[in-house]
């Protein structure tokens, strides 16, 4: 087995931070004060091909799991606010109608998502149903050729920002579970929507925003995929997101340890260096090492999909160990730097916060022991 990057990826990655280094470094500062991502940094990133996704002649082709996630751990590194931003646009919002969209569909609106023109979200969480996504409520009635939706999405990332939205909601109330739901392209400027930007502290600079729909008329021809199929595909939309959110914890890690080694290394107390101590050394060790071993288990996910092989158990066991060890080292990093790390504009302060959004998307911590266990069982 070759654990080597490719040397392809390697120029990619290369390239990348050059593009950060010009496009969102300079910024950052910025948009962390004003919590937002200008729409201009999203038609930047898609110029440069950076969007998950590539225009082949009429063809929308997806780019490398494995690419993917290099690239992804490094901009987390940087912030994982605006990481989770590109995200949504890449893999919740591009990947559905790339997955489950009609040729119509697809022929209308992935070019210019893929351009970083369109922006898209997905919005699936309810004040009610989260993890269960079956128990959702929002209905969908039908109207004249077409569906009225009804109902609050709770907690949609770049729901501010975007143009469209992919919905799930309620489409035939009597059928079984898992045949209730459909799932809906949405035009966010239409009549009967509302929104809120909502408060958070965690991810920032992307948005957390409250949808409210009241009648909101869809055509028919905005159906997603089968009717009554909306369940099965908003969970293959979690698994297939499952990869990058993951890849962005492994970066928010990441980033949270080179602040907390580079402290260690510089700070004295008692008259030494931090890193001098055994027990930090110790922790430095440790942490380094599980840091290693949760980048394998990412990359080993992100193999098996370019693969074609079945990767929910890989993902779901990434995601889980990347998410402990961030969780950790985010809260070590940050003891490191004393008082000052509670104070907002403080570099490490966004990791601790990060660390724990990143236990919520796509699934907390017992929901992917859970898939876990489901798989073994399996086997």
């Amino acid at each position: 087995m070759d654990f080597a990057v490719p040397e392809n990826i390697v120029t990619d990655l290369e390239q990348f931070k050059s593009f950060l280094n010009g496009h969102l470094e300079p910024h950052l500062n910025t948009w962390y004060s004003t919590e937002a991502i200008p729409r201009e940094f999203f038609r930047e990133l898609g110029r440069a091909e950076w969007l998950g996704f590539s225009q082949e002649k009429e063809h929308v082709v997806e780019q490398s799991a494995f690419r993917q996630a290099i690239l992804f751990e490094h901009l987390a590194k940087l912030s994982p606010g605006v990481a989770v931003a590109v995200l949504v646009q890449i893999s919740l919002g591009t990947a559905p109608l790339f997955l489950f969209g009609s040729e119509g569909q697809k022929q209308t609106y992935l070019p210019a998502a893929i351009r970083g023109e369109t922006l898209l979200c997905l919005g699936n969480t309810e004040h009610k149903a989260g993890s269960d996504v079956a128990s959702i409520s929002m209905r969908a009635e039908e109207h004249d050729s077409g569906w009225l939706l009804n109902g609050t999405k709770a907690y949609v990332t770049n729901g501010a920002i975007s143009d469209l939205a992919l919905i799930t909601a309620v489409s035939d109330p009597e059928a079984a579970r898992n045949s209730r739901l459909s799932m809906f392209l949405v035009d966010l400027s239409s009549k009967g929507i509302s929104r809120r930007k909502l408060k958070k502290r965690v991810w920032i600079p992307s948005d957390l925003t409250r949808l409210s729909f009241d009648n909101v008329f869809v055509p028919e021809e905005s159906l997603v995929g089968e009717r009554g199929r909306g369940l099965q595909q908003v969970l293959a939309t979690f698994n297939q997101s499952r990869l990058p959110i993951t890849a962005l914890t492994l970066g928010t890690a990441v980033g949270a340890f080179e602040q907390g080694l580079d402290r260690a290394k510089k700070r004295e107390i008692f008259g030494r260096k931090i890193a001098d101590f055994q027990a930090k050394a110790f922790e430095i060790a440790d942490f380094f090492t599980r840091i290693e071993a949760a980048r394998l288990m990412v990359w080993k996910a992100s193999w098996s999909k370019d693969e074609g092989k079945d990767f929910r158990m890989e993902a779901s066991m990434a995601k889980y160990l990347t998410v402990q060890i961030a969780r950790e080292v985010g809260l070590w990093a940050a003891d490191l730097f004393g008082a000052a790390s509670v104070m907002q504009d403080h570099p490490v302060h966004k990791y601790p916060m990060d660390a724990w959004a990143s236990s919520l998307g796509e699934g907390t911590q017992d929901v992917q022991k859970l898939i876990i266990f489901r798989e073994i069982m399996k086997k």
